[in-house]
């Protein structure tokens, strides 16, 4: 379960004493993260108004408190000295529309939409860029006199990662994305097509979240690329059997769920179905290395985790937002775990 939102009703000693480590919004004395609510955004220019610099950047999430896309864009912020800050917001699924709505009346520049929001997010908006409407999936969001813009940067970001880590490119790999039915795995997906990887396996417990995904990519894969009988676009479902059955004709194994997050979860693929030529790339991020990452090492597996994709993806959601390049290296120096 996740942990109960703090309301903070006024925080003007936290915000003047802000010092840019990993709670990215801090009492000197007393260092808690600042979580919003629904409730705080219905009410927002009485609960900050005595905040500055002002935030009109946030991450929608329900868990939202790991996140650490606020201490990245507030570096950013910082590099570029746009005088605003970035926050938490807590966000639970049936709130999302009315968080949206009352969006729209505030001074805000825009928002990232995060686990469980990408999915239901793209139908609340007014308009869609064609990286988010490809995979009908949306993690950013900008305002444009009221109007909500979608992007989607998950699915650039995760190449820009992909290259970065494992120094090739998704056109090169067989890609397998454990997930692939939720909103990073559809956008994950979409850049594999995007991209014209050499094959593409998606897997999820629910097929049928996926068969409208495989028809919306199946154009994409047309022409084969590989030699043999092997199809370069397949859905199958999540038990090990399956799963293992696809595992000799796959480069990259990707995790796209939540899985890691929290200690107890379990291995999405256990170490004696990896291979030492698998690469593992695992979106979730934390202080400690996941057990998928463990798995991995334990094959004798090269792995990554998400971080190197929060960088990038961050970065692009700054682009879309402020029209400029990021300022990376700012970003990359305030990822501290």
């Amino acid at each position: 379960m996740p942990a109960k939102a703090n309301r903070m009703l006024a925080l003007p000693v936290a915000y003047r004493n802000y010092s840019g480590t990993l709670l990215s919004h801090m009492n000197e004395e007393k260092q808690t993260t600042c979580r919003y609510t629904l409730a705080d955004l219905e009410h927002w220019s009485d609960i900050t108004r005595d905040i500055n610099p002002s935030i009109r950047l946030g991450i929608f999430g329900d868990p939202v408190a790991h996140s650490l896309s606020p201490q990245v864009q507030d570096a950013a912020l910082r590099a570029c000295e746009i005088n605003m800050q970035y926050g938490w917001f807590h966000i639970r699924v049936h709130e999302l529309r009315s968080a949206l709505r009352f969006l729209r009346q505030l001074d805000f520049v825009g928002i990232n939409l995060t686990v469980p929001h990408k999915i239901a997010g793209f139908a609340q908006i007014d308009a869609a860029e064609a990286s988010a409407s490809l995979c009908g999936a949306v993690n950013t969001v900008r305002l444009d006199e009221k109007k909500l813009i979608g992007s989607n940067t998950d699915g650039e970001g995760f190449s820009r990662a992909v290259r970065s880590e494992f120094s090739i490119d998704l056109r090169d790999l067989r890609v397998m994305i454990l997930g692939a039915g939720g909103g990073t795995g559809h956008a994950l997906a979409c850049q594999c097509a995007l991209e014209n990887c050499e094959r593409l396996v998606l897997v999820n417990r629910t097929p049928a979240k996926t068969n409208t995904l495989v028809e919306r990519l199946r154009p994409f894969f047309a022409r084969p690329r590989v030699l043999g009988p092997v199809a370069r676009l397949e859905a199958v479902p999540w038990d090990e059997s399956a799963v293992r059955a696809q595992l000799a004709d796959i480069d990259l194994i990707v995790n796209a769920t939540a899985l890691g997050m929290n200690p107890s979860d379990p291995v999405p693929i256990p170490a004696r179905s990896l291979a030492p030529h698998h690469m593992v790339f695992d979106c979730v991020y934390g202080p400690s290395k996941s057990a998928f990452i463990r798995a991995a090492d334990e094959a004798g597996a090269r792995a990554a985790n998400g971080l190197s994709m929060l960088l990038h993806q961050g970065a692009l959601s700054f682009s879309v937002w402020f029209n400029r390049e990021a300022p990376i290296e700012a970003m990359r120096s305030a990822i501290v775990l």
